[in-house]
């Protein structure tokens, strides 16, 4: 069944479409990272895997600023006052900190014996779930606030990271360090919940929007998306900085800009794409979108587990390139099967305790 390009499916569509081109980009870096020859690694291929690899953390964080923004949006369409809407995107920060650390001690189990530290190693959900529970002050704001305000947090935050890698941390527990100082081995509050506020402000103007002016929206979102990525690099080129401190590639805010502004162009390009080429149906690109999260967290054992310890640091580009092909044709088929059990699963017959509480009984 063909959806035109303003229905609420397609409108949706491309946020699914956009999140699964993430999750290829990133199971495609992580093999390369673990599976890549120590003499391959200055290879062009192998830089090139993992510069584009850098993409998938900004893309994901966006996304869930975006359904964060329409959590708000939808609590306060349905009459919610301004502190209920707090604590219900406050419990979604508490759900995503509750997998991070089921996840982490997953990995800790099966890596036995591994340091304890590594249960709270700070990762992109503990990076979203923080983020969140920040924002979701943002949540006291009406949509058409939360636009300009949540645009501005994340243009503050950007600025402020390097201004916060300069400061003496030493004294300063290493967990709560790793959750809040630039680090390019964890997913410190500054500078990534830049992209979960502009993600909110995004998923507010995307509320405000009349289905028929979607396809203007992402003409100008394309726009956009070009403008930063010009003027971030104009202006991470110029010969003097406002900083005494700044690392392009862990804090810059010229490279949250340029990030922001390729996550804008890619939205673009997905709602044209689901819109007017693949329509709604179900591609393999938003099978994975829909099922990110358990590709995401499978995918992660499977590829820096022990499963493939013997191909760990061994494999030449073209070795990695076919282990890669394999692992995203796994990550496809595990999402079928996941997609398949939810569509089944409502046809199967309840348990007898279960017949009785839906009856009544």
């Amino acid at each position: 069944m063909n959806h035109s390009p303003n229905s609420p499916k397609t409108r949706l569509a491309f946020l699914d479409w956009s999140r699964g081109l993430a999750a290829l980009v990133m199971l495609q870096g992580h093999v390369f990272h673990s599976f890549t020859a120590a003499d391959a690694r200055q290879s062009g291929p192998y830089i090139l895997t993992q510069f584009v690899g850098g993409m998938p953390p900004a893309i994901f964080l966006f996304l869930t600023g975006i359904t964060l923004g329409f959590l708000m949006d939808a609590r306060e369409r349905q009459g919610d006052g301004p502190w209920t809407r707090v604590w219900v995107a406050m419990r979604r920060a508490g759900y995503l900190l509750g997998l991070a650390f089921l996840f982490r001690l997953q990995l800790w189990i099966f890596g036995l014996p591994a340091p304890w530290k590594d249960l709270f190693r700070v990762d992109i959900l503990n990076s979203m779930g923080l983020a969140i529970a920040v924002m979701s002050l943002m949540a006291v704001f009406r949509t058409a606030e939360r636009v300009r305000l949540c645009a501005v947090l994340g243009l503050g935050i950007a600025v402020a990271s390097p201004v916060v890698s300069s400061i003496d941390w030493s004294g300063v527990p290493w967990i709560v360090r790793n959750y809040i100082v630039p680090d390019s081995l964890f997913f410190g509050f500054f500078p990534w919940a830049a992209f979960v506020a502009f993600g909110i402000s995004g998923g507010s103007v995307l509320r405000l929007t009349p289905g028929d002016q979607t396809n203007r929206l992402m003409q100008w979102t394309a726009l956009a998306g070009f403008g930063l990525i010009l003027a971030g690099q104009y202006f991470s080129n110029l010969p003097y900085s406002l900083y005494t401190q700044s690392d392009f590639w862990l804090n810059g805010p010229m490279l949250v800009l340029i990030k922001l502004g390729a996550i804008l162009l890619l939205l673009a390009v997905a709602f044209l794409w689901t819109s007017h080429g693949a329509g709604t149906s179900a591609s393999w690109v938003r099978l994975l979108g829909t099922n990110s999260l358990l590709v995401y967290w499978v995918h992660t054992e499977l590829v820096y587990g022990r499963w493939l310890w013997f191909w760990k640091e061994d494999l030449g580009i073209g070795a990695t390139a076919v282990c890669a092909v394999a692992v995203v044709l796994m990550m496809i088929g595990l999402a079928r099967v996941k997609t398949r059990w939810n569509d089944i699963r409502p046809m199967l017959p309840l348990p007898q305790y279960q017949q009785a509480r839906v009856s009544g009984d």
